[in-house]
């Protein structure tokens, strides 16, 4: 990963035209070639990225990033401050806890729970940013990506439409859609998998463990 910390000014142009003014930001540059440009606050959300695949070419003082689809994302740097690259090496991703595991081999072996006629593909299907957790297909032949969390939140289903993105490259996939499926999930979360096309499932854990909830209350 390349990092560089620069006094910048940003400009996107595409689909619609937006700019960042003059400020010092940090640069990233990923090993996969993703470039995101973030300030010093906001958590982990960059102001403005442009994902891989594309073409990073740099000038004396500009780059110009550049994706298959002609958008571009300009960055202009004033003063550089630091511009350093750290190998990471290979990263084991992200470990679920029990739970979430646990919910994600009992969906495996009943997808039916999420959806009527769904047919599993595989577990932990590979993509170049990390694992969707199930692929199934429906019964019209449509490939589709689950991602499953114990809580769903908004950041869950970003991670979904990420995965879409990439999968969306293979052709041999045909058409892609996606479900967000978790023990409950947030309004917020709701109405962002709506927006972005995807269902959104709550599922019963104890009732997939072969337990009705009430079997565990006192009372």
């Amino acid at each position: 990963m390349r990092l560089v910390i620069a006094r910048c000014t940003v400009s996107y142009v595409g689909r619609l035209e937006a700019r960042l003014p003059e400020a010092v930001r940090l640069i990233m540059v990923k090993a996969d070639g993703c470039v995101a440009i973030h300030s010093d606050g906001g958590a982990y959300k960059p102001l403005n990225w442009m994902n891989a695949p594309n073409t990073l070419r740099e000038l004396e003082t500009t780059w110009e990033v550049e994706n298959p689809k002609g958008e571009k994302l300009i960055i202009e740097l004033h003063e550089v401050f630091t511009d350093s690259a750290h190998e990471f090496g290979v990263d084991p991703g992200l470990q679920k806890d029990g739970v979430e595991a646990h919910l994600q081999e009992l969906l495996a072996i009943a997808p039916d729970m999420i959806e009527e006629g769904l047919t599993l593909i595989r577990r932990e299907y590979p993509t170049d940013i990390g694992p969707v957790d199930l692929m199934c297909k429906d019964p019209s032949g449509v490939t589709v990506a689950i991602e499953v969390k114990r809580r769903g939140d908004i950041d869950g289903v970003e991670q979904l439409a990420r995965y879409i993105e990439r999968l969306g490259m293979d052709s041999s996939l045909g058409t892609i859609r996606g479900i967000f499926v978790a023990q409950t999930i947030k309004p917020q979360a709701r109405v962002l998998a709506e927006s972005r096309g995807f269902r959104w499932v709550e599922v019963d854990y104890d009732v997939l463990r072969g337990r009705k909830s009430e079997e565990l209350t006192l009372f």
